[in-house]
């Protein structure tokens, strides 16, 4: 096998089954990081082995082998085991040897248990998103510092840190019951969420979008579906991730500018990942009788891409759903977007009133989106002068360069007196 396909195929194979080979190998020794390190170490041979024997059969079944064998000849070189160590040590010989199945076994629990874990409410929100597409995503540590355009030393820190501080708290490798699981389950949803939001509207740099995470959290999201087909929640969040996603193409002109929601090409929607969000927000109602957060969002998505055209957008719906999540978990985000929709519903003079109470709010202090509203609203009233004012200073704080682009292109627009239009 030619070394460069060899590892083409190597890659693939552990994107696909890192997840759950940790998953697997985190349940055996009951240690998220000694599961990683050990799950790692199976991949360092696998590199070593494979370009010259070729891909195994059922690669995932060798790498969890591997790394068993690796577990038990780190087991037996320690001196001073504890009684932990040595129950696991005993533990491991005697289960049987490993063949394709037992991968398999199980499965679903264990991956359940590994996102519980990396998600879990002990650590930071950076920590818990690193440690996700680590562990879950199987990404490197370069390639999340390149995600987020952060140094790699400072998401290495994080991960060795988030596995330290697990150990330490002792956090079992389980999914939580009880009152605890809905806090948990929320914690997870976060997170996935957090991943999909800075590939969907990058926070800083020199891109619109960050295509790959926007996949890499639909991945996660698809994978807590399975594994989680009762939480309608769960159903919510992959609806919204699908029915965003599906505008990707479309977000992004040909110099890669960015393109506002009622500007898009709709023919340039993907019409099957806009079914698959239909379907999963379905779902999310057949198991619950009233919407949670995630799914709401998916409602309103939805009202978006049932429209064949912008003219065509029920705002009097989309309006109405926000009043429905203002209450449910109210934030002065929610309020921002739902004087957008009631902007567009019942004029902009309805929709500046509401963001004019917005405007002491601390929280949004340092938030571009609350001036460029602003802005646009005020240029629909034709007050163009303070409009600019308002486009200038949400261009100042952004730190994305193609948004920073526009924002001053719609402050330019106000002197001419042609102000660019739109929601996001």
């Amino acid at each position: 096998m030619v070394a460069s396909d060899a590892q083409q195929a190597i890659d693939a194979v552990w994107r696909i089954e890192s997840a759950k080979l940790i998953g697997g190998l985190a349940r055996i020794v009951r240690d998220v990081g000694l599961a990683e390190d050990l799950a790692q170490d199976a991949l360092v041979i696998a590199l070593e082995r494979w370009p010259e024997s070729g891909i195994p059969d059922n690669p995932g079944a060798w790498l969890m082998a591997t790394a068993k064998h690796r577990a038990i000849d780190q087991l037996r070189r320690r001196a001073l085991l504890d009684r932990k160590h040595e129950e696991i040590g005993r533990e491991i010989e005697t289960q049987p040897e490993m063949d394709a199945s037992d991968l398999d076994d199980d499965i679903g629990d264990n991956l359940l248990r590994l996102v519980f874990t990396s998600c879990h409410p002990v650590l930071s929100t950076e920590a818990r998103v690193a440690l996700t597409l680590r562990l879950l995503g199987g990404l490197t540590t370069d390639e999340i510092a390149r995600a987020f355009l952060i140094p790699e030393p400072t998401v290495a820190q994080r991960i060795v840190r988030a596995k330290r501080t697990l150990a330490d708290a002792h956090v079992p490798f389980e999914v939580p019951s009880g009152p605890d699981r809905a806090d948990r389950l929320s914690s997870v949803l976060e997170v996935i969420y957090l991943i999909f939001n800075e590939g969907y509207a990058a926070t800083a740099g020199d891109g619109w979008m960050r295509p790959a995470l926007c996949e890499d959290a639909l991945r996660l999201g698809r994978i807590l579906a399975e594994v989680a087909p009762r939480e309608p929640e769960v159903h919510g969040l992959v609806a919204l991730m699908e029915i965003q996603a599906s505008r990707a193409r479309a977000r992004v002109g040909p110099a890669g500018e960015p393109v506002l929601l009622l500007d898009q090409d709709r023919g340039r929607w993907d019409h099957i990942l806009i079914q698959r969000g239909l379907s999963a927000l379905d779902r999310a109602a057949q198991l619950s009788d009233r919407l949670g957060p995630y799914a709401l969002q998916a409602a309103i998505a939805a009202c978006h891409a049932r429209a064949r055209t912008a003219t065509e957008t029920d705002w009097e719906r989309i309006a109405a759903l926000y009043d429905a999540l203002a209450q449910l978990a109210p934030s002065p985000v929610v309020e921002l977007n739902r004087a957008v929709a009631v902007a567009m519903a019942f004029g902009p003079a309805a929709g500046l009133e509401m963001i004019d109470a917005l405007t002491s709010e601390p929280s949004l202090k340092s938030y571009h989106l609350l001036p460029s509203v602003r802005g646009d609203l005020l240029a629909k009233l034709g007050r163009l002068d303070e409009a600019r004012v308002e486009f200038g200073r949400a261009a100042s704080l952004t730190r994305n360069a193609p948004e920073r682009k526009l924002l001053l292109d719609r402050a330019a627009a106000c002197v001419r007196g042609s102000p660019l239009p739109g929601p996001r």
